[in-house]
């Protein structure tokens, strides 16, 4: 008995995820026609199945179909034909699933511009640049290439700061001011002699 409670359980959470699931429906009218489109502003590919029902509109008599949307993807669902100097009254219902089928119908869409999602890191990176650094700039378009978090101080527009490293890397504040190279915090662990991306990806992987 409360194994069948469990699986109704999951299957009634899976099917509210679905209905407010990462694909939303927007319109397009035009003088009798409204046309639906699934959007999908995610790196998953989803099949939807989508219908609508009502009154003072024309549409196709075929079952509706499960439909494939590609990832970052906006695709065509269908298209109602209104009655003349009629309001027409609808509702729509969506079904989003994970499960791709082979069986889906695969239509022309439109890619969309999404970016694709932070990556948060194992330890918390912070660089600290300054004028004189010849591979902070290289360093720091990769991290943002590859769409890592992470922040950058301007060690020229923060003394106290460049101060503070000065103190905890044991050097002199002539040498802080002479560095040319960056400063870089993995998980609150100071690394003045990281000068490059893939120096720092591989201390970030280190236990």
């Amino acid at each position: 008995m409360r194994s069948c409670f469990l699986i109704l359980l999951l299957l009634s959470v899976n099917f509210i995820w679905a209905q407010q699931g990462p694909v939303k429906v927007v319109e397009t009218k035009s003088k009798n026609r409204i046309a639906f489109f699934a959007v999908n502003e995610t790196h998953t590919p989803y099949d939807v199945l989508f219908d609508v029902k009502g009154s003072n509109f024309r549409q196709s008599a075929a079952k509706p179909r499960w439909i494939r949307v590609p990832a970052a993807a906006k695709v065509h669902l269908k298209t109602i034909i209104l009655l003349r100097d009629k309001q027409p009254v609808y509702t729509k219902n969506l079904k989003v699933n994970d499960s791709l089928s082979k069986r889906a119908l695969k239509k022309e869409f439109e890619v969309l511009d999404i970016p694709p999602p932070k990556i948060t890191p194992k330890k918390q990176i912070t660089v600290y640049t300054n004028s004189r650094c010849a591979s902070c700039d290289s360093i720091i378009t990769k991290l943002n290439t590859e769409n890592y978090i992470f922040r950058s101080v301007s060690l020229d527009e923060q003394p106290g700061v460049k101060e503070q490293l000065g103190k905890f890397l044991a050097k002199s504040t002539v040498e802080m001011d002479s560095l040319s190279q960056p400063v870089i915090s993995l998980g609150g662990r100071l690394y003045s002699w990281i000068t490059s991306y893939d120096q720092l990806l591989e201390e970030l992987e280190k236990d």
